[in-house]
């Protein structure tokens, strides 16, 4: 479903239980018999289990709110709910299907609230569109109705890139400790990046294949402004149609296939995020302003031998694995919850297609090479925080599940 170099994308069946994983020695290797103060022993249990989901993709709270859930569904639903274990219902927050391109790997993939919601009223959402033959992703502003839900009608597109390509689409916004809005976009589509003579990743007159970093915060609703940290920040803006004739501004890091999940660390503001290979390696990337994570050039720590420009200054991954441990990764975040001893300040992330669940610590240098990793029978689409620092999987079969 993310871009995975191996297709074969599977629904697991949903667990009624929890399901104990192996343990994880110092390492981030999986290993029996750790010993006392190695990372935990973990395992997943289903919560909200009169609830399922049709392909969820995202779980988050709205800030300092923790009450609430919100589930983005594919197809292009958020659905809301109260966070309380028996729960029986849900509510739908929004429905913008009638406007969203849903299937593979396009669809609703992202949603972030405003800093300040809901006191500022304003919620953005990332989704494909397609129309009269033109796909772009759109990045757009929504405000409140006065019944509390979002107003489908009250959308501003804020940004709409060209999409080439059915996949890699990447998706996901968010907030960072900054106060701007980080955008995670893939590199186009199809194998190898076949995009021009150096591919998109490595094309800094396109928004594909980036990070982007854009204010809109502290500017008219329904505009945005480029934070003055930008890599590019002075050049003209690309965020009608993704491209320019000078490298685009919205640009804060680079050489990206498909950015599919990624947090900040809410103790030190790290940002962190998986991207999904093409047929060999999955990696894990801390990604830092203007930083150049090498897709094309690099698959993981692995030349391709593809044209792509300057190779120097290239940054390896923190982290990667290779196929008989998985094919589409999903990014997760630093624990930071007090539920679970010895994991805060870890690092945890899974991959969808085998379901396996990694743990590494977050000053991990240099590349680690991960081996077996907890099974967890899931199809981890994505991973939520509550706003306690606690942890969640969404396993895009319908149910959420809870690390402990």
């Amino acid at each position: 479903m993310r871009g995975q170099g191996a297709t074969g994308s599977y629904l697991a069946a949903l667990l009624g239980g929890a399901v104990l994983l192996t343990a994880c020695g110092p390492s981030g290797d999986s290993s029996s018999g750790a010993p006392p103060g190695d990372p935990p022993v973990l395992t997943v249990q289903r919560v909200f289990p009169a609830l399922s989901f049709a392909q969820p993709v995202a779980l988050l709270q709205a800030p300092a709110d923790g009450t609430r859930w919100f589930v983005v569904e594919q197809a292009g639903r958020v659905r809301v709910f109260a966070n309380i274990s028996q729960v029986a219902v849900f509510d739908t927050f929004v429905d913008i299907s009638a406007r969203v391109t849903s299937g593979g790997e396009m669809g609703l993939l992202g949603m972030a609230f405003h800093p300040n919601f809901p006191g500022n009223p304003r919620v953005y959402l990332s989704y494909t569109n397609e129309t009269g033959g033109i796909r772009v992703s759109r990045i757009s502003e929504f405000r409140l109705d006065l019944s509390g839900d979002l107003d489908p009608n009250s959308e501003i597109v804020l940004l709409s890139i060209g999409q080439p390509e059915t996949n890699h689409n990447g998706g996901q916004i968010a907030f960072g400790p900054d106060g701007f809005l980080y955008i995670g976009i893939g590199d186009g589509g199809g194998g190898d990046d076949q995009h021009g003579a150096i591919g998109n990743g490595q094309l800094m007159i396109t928004l594909l294949g980036k990070m982007l970093r854009i204010n809109v915060t502290n500017v008219t609703p329904g505009t945005y402004s480029i934070p003055p940290g930008n890599p590019f920040a002075a050049n003209p803006r690309c965020g009608t149609g993704g491209t320019g004739t000078l490298p685009c501004p919205e640009i804060y890091a680079s050489g990206f296939r498909n950015p599919w999940r990624w947090s900040f660390d809410r103790a030190t503001g790290a940002l962190w995020a998986g991207d999904v290979g093409q047929g060999a390696l999955e990696e894990i990337d801390r990604v830092t302003l203007g930083g150049n994570y090498g897709w094309r050039c690099r698959e993981g720590t692995r030349p391709t031998g593809l044209a792509c420009g300057s190779e120097q200054g290239l940054l390896p991954p923190v982290a990667e694995y290779g196929r008989t441990e998985g094919s589409s990764v999903t990014g997760g975040y630093v624990y930071r919850g007090s539920a679970i001893a010895d994991l805060p300040g870890r690092y945890v992330f899974g991959d969808f297609v085998s379901g396996s669940l990694w743990h590494i610590a977050a000053d991990t240098s240099p590349t680690r090479v991960m081996r077996a990793g907890f099974p967890t029978g899931l199809n981890i689409a994505s991973f939520g925080e509550d706003v306690t620092g606690e942890l969640f999987i969404v396993d895009y079969g319908g149910g959420i599940y809870r690390l402990r």
